[in-house]
C-alpha cells in the first residue's frame, strides 16, 4: 500500500516522495537502475557521467521515493532541448511520423526507476505525477523499450501515446518507443 507521511501515524514502510539532490545520490539511484534495468557496472558508470552532466542542464530536476530513508525509486527530467543528444536521435523519427513538434516546448522524462521488490505499488506513477506537475511545459515526452511492458502500461494510462516506434538508439540493442502526453498527466 502507497502512503505518505501526513495521513495518520507514521509506519516504517510509508513512502516519501520529494524532490532528490540527484548528484549527491547519484550511486544510491543507479544501484536502483542497475537491478530495475540490468546494467551491470560498466554501463553504470557510463550512466553515471550522464547524469551528472544533465543535472547540470537548466530546469533538470529528480525526486525520489525513499522507505526508511532508503532510496527506492527516482525519476529526472528537464525541459527538452533539440540540441540534447537524445533529441537530435529521435528527432527523424518523429519528422517521419509528422511529430517532430513535440521536441517543442516539452518536458523530458530522462529516467524513471523503481527497484523490482517496490514495483507495482505505485510508486512510479507517483513519481512521473509530481514531477510533471510542477513542468511549466504543457507536455511531456519519454523513450521506453518499444516492448509491451508494466512500464509501457502505466505510461499509457497516464495519457502518454507512441509518437514513433522503433527508434533505434546507437549501443542498444533493443529499440525504443517515444511517447508523448499532455500536462497535467491522467489521474
Amino acid at each position: 500500500m502507497l502512503r505518505f507521511p501526513g495521513h495518520g501515524r507514521p509506519q516504517p514502510d510509508d513512502i516519501v516522495i520529494g524532490p532528490l539532490d540527484l548528484p549527491a545520490h547519484v550511486d544510491e539511484a543507479l544501484a536502483v537502475q542497475a537491478v530495475a534495468f540490468g546494467l551491470g557496472p560498466d554501463e553504470v558508470a557510463v550512466r553515471r557521467q550522464i547524469v551528472l552532466r544533465h543535472m547540470t542542464f537548466p530546469g533538470a530536476r529528480a525526486f525520489g521515493a525513499t522507505v526508511a530513508g532508503r532510496l527506492v525509486g527516482f525519476v529526472y527530467g528537464m525541459p527538452n532541448d533539440r540540441s540534447h543528444w537524445w533529441s537530435t536521435v529521435v528527432e527523424p523519427y518523429l519528422r517521419a511520423r509528422g511529430h517532430d513538434d513535440w521536441l517543442d516546448d516539452s518536458f523530458v522524462i530522462t529516467e524513471l526507476h523503481v527497484h523490482p521488490r517496490h514495483q507495482k505499488h505505485g510508486i512510479g506513477r507517483a513519481l512521473i505525477t509530481t514531477i510533471t506537475d510542477t513542468a511549466a511545459q504543457p507536455r511531456s515526452i519519454l523513450s521506453a523499450l518499444d516492448i509491451d511492458s508494466p512500464a509501457r502500461h502505466l505510461y499509457r494510462s497516464l495519457g502518454y501515446q507512441d509518437l514513433a516506434r522503433q527508434v533505434h538508439f546507437p549501443s542498444a540493442p533493443t529499440p525504443y518507443a517515444v511517447m508523448g502526453a499532455p500536462l497535467p498527466l491522467r489521474s
